[in-house]
């Protein structure tokens, strides 16, 4: 698989069966070549139009499956929530 086929599927949490977003960006090491992490935009301020507040970056090691059509992770969202200034 490609990083460009992740881009834009669903990312769903197994824990509460929520959808958190799409898959925006991925971290990876540069040493390895690994990927780190997923970078999934927050839900808009107002009515899902103007900017984002926080983004979810969810360890790789949390991801469960990768289907043609979504994301499967296992998270606390509590723990995965960065702040965007």
């Amino acid at each position: 698989m490609r990083i460009c086929e992740l881009h834009n599927k669903q990312v769903i949490n197994t824990c509460d069966c929520k959808i958190l977003g799409c898959v925006a960006d991925v971290e990876f090491n540069e040493c390895t070549g690994c990927i780190q992490s997923l970078i999934v935009p927050g839900p808009g301020k107002l009515f899902c139009l103007f900017g984002r507040e926080i983004e979810y970056v969810i360890p790789f090691s949390c991801v469960r499956c990768i289907g043609p059509d979504a994301v499967l992770v296992e998270v606390n969202v509590e723990k995965i929530i960065n702040k965007c200034t």
